[in-house]
């Protein structure tokens, strides 16, 4: 795992500790972030957001309890790149949504 820039207490062994329906939730968090920024025209806080969301993803994707959710999690992280570069409010929506879909637990406790 790389040194984290945003998350410097977090370590891969204290983030599984988290249930996965947090961890997920908390991912949701940073992208919301991004979005309330992008609709404000804030670029730079919406980077900021999508960089942490990158970290807590690279830890999800590092915890064992989530094998099964390997492939899901990979390719979101590949579209959330998309987003990084193409800042679409839509997309990050989309992302958001997908993100949440990937556990039961999360998706009721959005809706």
């Amino acid at each position: 795992m790389y040194k984290l820039v945003f998350q410097k207490n977090m370590t891969v062994e204290k983030w599984s500790s988290f249930p996965r329906l947090q961890q997920l939730l908390m991912i949701a968090n940073e992208l919301n972030r991004a979005q309330n920024a992008l609709e404000k025209g804030d670029i730079e806080n919406a980077i900021h957001a999508w960089e942490r969301a990158f970290e807590l993803t690279d830890l999800t994707v590092e915890d064992k309890k989530n094998v099964r959710l390997l492939k899901e999690l990979l390719r979101f992280r590949e579209m959330m790149g998309e987003n990084f570069i193409s800042h679409d409010t839509f997309f990050n929506k989309a992302l958001m949504n997908g993100l949440i879909q990937m556990d039961p637990a999360a998706y009721s406790a959005m809706c």
